[in-house]
């Protein structure tokens, strides 16, 4: 149990550091953090050596670092909105194509299912950057560059999404599928009355999964997005410059709460799908 304990207070020591340090001044962190400084004060450096003074607790708590951020730098929330119609959208088309496909490779009987399935899983195998240049070349051939489609219809289409929900219809036992093809409904009802509902965990960890995966984006759009302006929030983090390292905790903080908040409403959905639990008789 104290290991246990332990290990969460090393995990969660970061976040922490994240949320009070964007509660200090910017005096405050500049001398907690400001490394140089100390090592130029020579009888600072003797006497106290020449590391950083990592605090929790702040002295004076203050609100200007989220002030600076939400009113003065209005491209903060340009970026968070950018962010949010380029994630949205791809979370909600590879849960609808996902959940399609996974109910195909799954339940349904075809010629070359199982071959179609292998090329999936290949493709998920395939590390992201392979993937980049045919996709640039598409994007640019369909004039899709500098926009949002082209890292939306990319993400949409993604292989894990499909593998992992296939994983959880494999357990669907057939009878149910029958017993509701007697009774008269047609693959849509029962694609939409009994599979989905089964599937609710692995859908619930497939959105959260999908959700951090592409709220923490940067390949994507470094290349396809030209515009600065249309770029998302998680290439804002690395643009804020050292002398406003309170900005840039304040920044840290907004742009991990919707992934703190999402993982703590879907928590328990989150960890019976990935536990594959299926279904329990």
């Amino acid at each position: 149990m104290l290991i246990m304990v332990g290990l969460a207070v090393v995990m969660l020591f970061p976040i922490i550091v994240t949320v009070t340090n964007s509660l200090m001044t910017e005096s405050e962190i500049s001398y907690n953090y400001d490394l140089i400084g100390k090592m130029v004060d020579t009888a600072a450096s003797e006497e106290k050596g020449t590391f950083i003074n990592l605090k929790i607790i702040p002295d004076w708590v203050s609100f200007n670092q989220y002030v600076e951020v939400l009113i003065h730098k209005p491209v903060f929330l340009q970026m968070f909105w950018n962010s949010v119609f380029m994630v949205v959208p791809i979370i909600g088309g590879q849960v609808l194509v996902a959940s399609l496909a996974a109910y195909a490779f799954a339940k349904l009987r075809f010629w070359g299912r199982d071959k179609l399935f292998l090329i999936y899983v290949m493709m998920m195998l395939m590390p992201f950057q392979v993937t980049l240049v045919p996709n640039y070349i598409i994007a640019e051939k369909l004039a899709l560059l500098n926009t949002f489609s082209a890292i939306i219809l990319p993400g949409i289409f993604g292989a894990f999404g499909v593998f992992m929900l296939r994983q959880f219809m494999m357990h669907i036992p057939f009878a149910y599928i029958e017993a509701a093809r007697i009774d008269g409904a047609g693959q849509f009802v029962i694609f939409i009355k009994i599979i989905i509902p089964l599937v609710h965990s692995g859908i619930a960890a497939l959105i959260v999964l999908l959700f951090v995966d592409n709220w923490n984006m940067v390949e994507q759009p470094l290349i396809f997005l030209e515009d600065a302006y249309k770029q998302p929030l998680s290439l804002y983090l690395a643009q804020i410059n050292e002398g406003a390292r309170g900005v840039a905790f304040a920044a840290s903080v907004l742009f991990m709460a919707p992934m703190v908040l999402l993982f703590s409403y879907t928590q328990s959905y989150f960890v019976e799908g990935i536990q594959l639990s299926g279904i329990k008789g």
